[in-house]
C-alpha cells in the first residue's frame, strides 16, 4: 500500500504516523500561565536533541478536531518555564486521566491524583510520584504551521534533574532496568520497558567495523545467519584469527559427525553460530565460523 498524504484526512495522517513511529517517550510536562494556574498534561511528540547545551524538545499539536490549541501552549508563551516529568508504568493510568481536556483554570494534579512538589529553579510545580523530574527553560516555541494538526516546537533547556535514588545504581548512574519507562504507541497502544524485553546492541567501537561486505562470502551469503547476525560479525575492526586454545564439545562433535559431508558440516556450524551470537557470544560464534578455514 502507497499513500499520498496529501490525499487523506488530517485524522487518518495523524493515525498512520503514530502507529508507524513508536515507541514515543512522553513528556509529562507541568507548566504554569501568568495568573498562576497549573496545567500538567502529556504529549508523545518528545525526544532528547542534546546533551551540550542539555535541549530536549516537544510540541503541543494542534487539536485535529477542531484546530485549538493546549493550554500546556498557552502556558509556556506566556510563562517560559516547564518541568517534564519523565512517566514510568506505576503512573501511566493517571498520566492519561491528566490527558482530558479540562477546562482552563483546572488543576490536573487534582484531578489525576498527582501530589505537587515545589521546583528548586522554576515556576511550574513538579510531580512528586514522577521518578525523574527536569527543571527547563523555554528557548523558543517554534510553530510549524496554523492546520489542525500542525505541531509547536518547545525547545527547552534543561537546568535541574531530580533523580529517585531508587534507580540508581552504585555508580549513581541510572539503572535502566530499575525504571519501567513507559512509551507511546497508535491508538491506545502502549509499551512497558523491563527486564523481559531489554536487551544490549554492542555499539561500535572507535576501531571501525570491517562491514557486512567484508565478511567471508560464505558467511555473507548464509542462507541461515540473518542480517542482525551479520551486523554482530561485521562489528569486529579485523576478522579475528582462529585461536588454538578455542575448545567447545559442540563444535568437536560436528566437526566429527559431518566430516566426510562439507556442505551439511557448514550449515550446522552455521546454526550453532547462529545460537551464539542470539546469546550475544560474538567471539565464540567467529570461532565456531572459522573451523570451516
Amino acid at each position: 500500500m502507497v499513500i499520498n498524504l496529501k490525499e487523506i484526512k488530517p485524522s487518518d495522517v495523524q493515525n498512520y504516523l503514530q502507529h508507524a513511529i513508536a515507541p514515543r517517550p512522553i513528556c509529562f510536562a507541568s507548566t504554569i500561565d501568568k495568573e498562576g494556574n497549573i496545567n500538567l498534561s502529556p504529549f508523545s511528540f518528545f525526544n532528547l536533541f542534546s546533551s551540550n547545551p542539555p535541549i530536549v524538545i516537544f510540541s503541543p499539536a494542534r487539536r485535529v478536531r477542531d484546530n485549538t490549541t493546549k493550554h500546556t501552549l498557552q502556558n509556556v508563551l506566556e510563562v517560559k518555564e516547564v518541568v517534564i516529568n519523565i512517566v514510568d508504568y506505576d503512573m501511566v493510568h493517571q498520566v492519561s486521566l491528566a490527558s482530558c481536556e479540562f477546562t482552563k483554570g483546572v488543576n490536573e494534579f487534582t484531578k489525576a491524583g498527582f501530589t505537587m512538589e515545589a521546583a528548586t529553579m522554576v515556576q511550574p510545580p513538579m510531580v512528586k510520584e514522577s521518578k525523574i523530574k527536569l527543571e527547563c527553560i523555554v528557548n523558543e516555541v517554534k510553530p510549524l504551521g496554523t492546520d489542525a494538526g500542525a505541531g509547536n516546537l518547545v525547545i527547552c533547556k534543561v537546568i535541574c534533574m531530580h533523580i529517585d535514588e531508587s534507580i540508581l545504581d552504585e555508580n549513581n548512574k541510572i539503572d535502566q532496568t530499575k525504571i519501567q519507562h513507559v512509551a507511546r504507541l497508535g491508538g491506545d497502544w502502549y509499551c512497558k520497558v523491563d527486564e523481559s524485553n531489554l536487551f544490549k546492541v554492542e555499539k561500535p567501537n572507535t576501531q571501525l567495523g570491517i562491514g557486512v561486505d567484508a565478511l567471508p562470502a560464505d558467511i555473507r551469503n548464509s542462507k541461515i545467519l540473518t542480517g542482525n547476525n551479520l551486523g554482530q560479525l561485521a562489528n569486529v575492526h579485523e576478522i579475528p584469527l582462529v585461536d588454538p586454545s578455542f575448545f567447545d564439545d559442540t563444535l568437536k562433535n560436528i566437526i566429527q559427525y559431518y566430516s566426510i559431508n562439507p556442505e551439511e558440516m557448514e550449515k550446522e556450524l552455521h546454526w550453532y553460530a547462529k545460537e551464539l551470537l542470539d546469546a550475544e557470544k560474538v567471539k565464540e560464534a567467529w570461532q565456531v565460523l572459522l573451523a570451516l578455514n
